[in-house]
């Protein structure tokens, strides 16, 4: 028998519930950059993880630590990012025994530098590393153990990309990384990437494969749209990068 659009509906709703029970889930955004970090927990053991941590909101962020009453693990970035510096240094400095951690291949300092298929655990859950380079060589897709959740950082924006036109980019090995690690996984996991200009704040897998104006054209008429899009550089590339390169601990 076939099963009703609104029931079909309440299951998948249902599933995904069931999914992230036990799970808390704040998304928070920095203005300047327009940068989403992204604070993860389990309810239970209070462990929890950070993503994509920015410098100027390093007090708001230890301050909900502290009030959620969390212990914070390991602070990751998802890549060498051109557009804000990390806070992760100084964060280490803040909260006795949290670790911070960044792709292998980006070629920047952390305790734990990590590679495709490693995992990064925090109470029941964990956070897998697919390798998706193309915006830079380090960058990564953390995606939750059961698939529900992937923080893409810059390699996969909401109907849009990270450019590819400094900082290692090649276009064609972002759009390779998009189909090959983010595309095979469920229509229904949903996408955080590490920015959005337009007040977006989710997407899911199957929606950026159906709508992405960019990531639905064919790998030539990709690599010619990313060519063309000619973008003024990230105002703070001169300040950030080399910060970054050290835990967001250059010059301060």
């Amino acid at each position: 028998t076939s099963v009703s659009p609104l029931r079909a509906a309440l299951r998948a709703y249902c599933t995904r519930m069931a999914r992230t029970e036990g799970l808390l889930f704040r998304q928070l955004f920095d203005r300047d950059s327009c940068t989403y970090t992204y604070l993860l927990a389990d309810t239970d053991t209070k462990e929890a993880v950070l993503i994509d941590p920015v410098l100027e909101t390093l007090s708001r962020d230890v301050k909900l630590i502290e009030e959620l009453g969390l212990n914070l693990k390991v602070a990751v970035n998802t890549h060498c990012h051109a557009d804000h510096i990390t806070s992760t240094g100084l964060m280490k400095k803040q909260l006795v025994g949290l670790k911070s951690a960044i792709g292998k291949h980006s070629g920047a300092q952390a305790d734990l530098l990590v590679t495709e298929g490693d995992k990064i655990p925090f109470g029941r859950h964990c956070l897998v590393v697919r390798e998706t380079p193309g915006h830079t060589d380090g960058c990564m897709t953390l995606v939750m153990g059961d698939e529900s959740m992937a923080f893409t950082g810059d390699t996969l924006l909401i109907r849009g990309c990270g450019r590819t036109d400094f900082q290692q980019g090649c276009s064609k090995r972002l759009y390779n990384s998009v189909h090959s690690k983010i595309f095979t996984l469920p229509d229904s996991c949903l996408v955080y990437p590490a920015h959005d200009y337009r007040g977006q704040t989710v997407s899911t897998v199957g929606e950026e494969r159906k709508y992405n104006p960019r990531l639905t054209k064919t790998l030539e008429e990709f690599v010619d749209i990313m060519n063309n899009l000619n973008l003024s550089m990230p105002g703070k590339i001169d300040i950030a990068v080399p910060a970054n390169l050290v835990c967001g601990l250059h010059q301060i």
